[in-house]
């Protein structure tokens, strides 16, 4: 004799609705010994610019970013600026606004240089010290990880 499952199938499909209709990667529901989690991963595509601007600027970054296969290089470059978490980069504050930064700006220490959403709260990236932004890795709009270059300040 069949025993009915105690997981609904429906709920399951309307959870897996939801992450899709919010663009979370794992939702979990609970009611008395009943636990169901649904979760989806997701995989980034990340473009690098061409190394051509870059190198005019910066020859030595822009050997770094031009051969991604060798790791992250430019995340031991003394200038680099790490992503203090997971989200989103944005290089302007609007969709309609001019960046914060471009390669070739002087910034000052504290200066907002960038912005990383996270869990629909955005965070102020600030330069940690005065100088040149000789690299930008990120594209506006890019998914970062923890610990990933974000831009160079020399």
């Amino acid at each position: 004799m069949a025993t009915k499952s105690p997981i609904d199938p429906e709920l399951v499909r309307e959870l897996a609705q939801l992450l899709n209709e919010t663009d979370l990667t794992e939702i979990e529901v609970e009611k008395g010994d009943l636990r169901v989690r649904v979760a989806r991963s997701l995989t980034a595509t990340v473009q690098v610019p061409a190394a051509a601007p870059i190198l005019a600027a910066a020859p030595v970054v822009a050997a770094a970013v031009a051969a991604p296969s060798e790791g992250k290089p430019t995340a031991a470059h003394p200038g680099a600026v790490p992503s203090p978490m997971v989200g989103t980069a944005y290089r302007r504050p609007s969709p309609d606004a001019k960046p914060f930064v471009e390669v070739g700006s002087i910034v000052k220490a504290g200066e907002r240089v960038l912005l990383v959403e996270a869990m629909k709260t955005f965070n102020d990236i600030v330069a940690p010290r005065a100088g040149k932004v000789v690299a930008i890795m990120v594209e506006d709009g890019q998914p970062v990880e923890y610990g990933e270059p974000l831009l160079v300040i020399e």
